[in-house]
């Protein structure tokens, strides 16, 4: 009889000690079982060797559940970058129209060049689980954004569940791109390459935004990179993910929450209101070449991968990153790693295909 790895590591675990005089096995075969039952128990045997101090750090951390009564605390815990000094682009603080009926919008306007014309631009939209972070978090990557595509970058701080529910945070960050077609020529702008891209919760709002400008017509996007982006909110309630996957970085309990924060109604309810959740619009035809990335240890690894096979069979252009042995936002956390360099390589040449540059 013959035993694979998985076999042995099995049996190590169902006799004990009894694999001491499992027959065959013998000193040096003893220790070898040994040393799979040793890998196979360690939590963090399935991340990128890079990855693994960070992902241990995190697990480390104990933050106590996600609930309104926490939230103040989670929110003041985001420490926001310094910005970048000249010669990095400048930052401009604006505050621009809402959509009819809603409150004006506060954006950052990050390498605007009014003297100049024909830019490329992108819309930027925060992460944070839709209950957290604000625009001045990403504020100096949205510089180098604009350094490196030499590109003007709306970063747009939008207002977040629970406070405002959808459709709030999708008509701020859906105005500002109206606003920014609207003022091409005063930003420098050309209005034929607009892109729109988010991280995490930004990703799923810059997916819905992308799908609002379609429905509307008013606004032609050219892009969508949505970076390990919050697409399902029937993630974590009504689907279960395999036990090795969301183990570090947000977990389907913080996910239950910010989608029912963000839908008012539970997450993974049998009705939830239109066109809020993108894994849930039936229609996703006509949307814009779009880019998802996402690590192979995601809680999200699943819902992008299903949405990214609904864009292709749609005759959307799709572009997919997997990342093995990464988890949630691996890039911001180790960007020094071979994967996250890889990853980060991955999108922007996307973007840069998009625009109509080299990469």
């Amino acid at each position: 009889m013959q035993f694979n790895r998985r076999d042995l590591f099995f049996g190590a675990a169902c006799l004990g000690t009894g694999l001491a005089v499992w027959p065959g096995l013998g000193a040096s075969g003893l220790g070898w079982a040994r040393a799979l039952a040793q890998e196979a128990a360690d939590p963090l045997r399935l991340f990128d060797p890079e990855l693994r101090e960070a992902a241990r750090g995190m697990l480390r951390q104990t933050f106590p559940p996600p609930t309104r009564e926490t939230l103040p605390a989670m929110r003041a815990s985001w420490a926001p970058p310094p910005l970048l000094d000249a010669p990095a682009p400048s930052v401009a603080l604006q505050t621009i129209p809402g959509l009819a009926g809603a409150p004006d919008v506060a954006v950052e306007v990050i390498g605007a060049k009014p003297s100049t014309s024909g830019r490329p631009a992108i819309l930027h939209i925060h992460g944070g689980g839709m209950i957290s972070g604000r625009a001045r978090n990403m504020t100096a990557f949205c510089q180098t954004l604009s350094a490196e595509f030499d590109a003007v970058v709306v970063n747009v701080d939008y207002r977040l569940a629970p406070e405002t529910p959808f459709p709030g945070p999708v008509f701020d960050n859906y105005a500002a791109l109206e606003w920014m077609a609207a003022n091409a020529g005063p930003l420098g702008i050309d209005p034929a390459r607009i892109a729109v891209m988010g991280e995490s919760a930004g990703g799923g709002l810059a997916a819905l935004v992308g799908l609002m400008a379609r429905d509307r017509g008013k606004v032609r996007v050219c892009h969508l990179v949505m970076l390990y982006p919050m697409l399902d909110d029937r993630t974590g309630s009504t689907r279960t993910a395999p036990s090795h996957i969301g183990t570090v970085g947000w977990s389907a309990q913080a996910n239950r929450f910010g989608w029912s924060c963000f839908l008012g109604v539970p997450a993974g309810s049998a009705k939830v209101p239109e066109n809020s959740v993108p894994a849930r619009v039936a229609d996703v035809e006509g949307l814009a070449s779009s880019f998802i990335g996402v690590g192979a240890l995601d809680l999200f690894v699943e819902e992008d991968l299903d949405f990214a096979r609904r864009l292709i069979a749609a005759g959307v252009p799709t572009r997919v990153h997997v990342t093995p042995g990464a988890f949630h936002a691996f890039d911001f956390v180790v960007p020094q790693a071979r994967v996250s360099r890889e990853f980060t390589q991955a999108w922007k040449s996307s973007l840069h295909a998009a625009f109509g540059a080299p990469a």
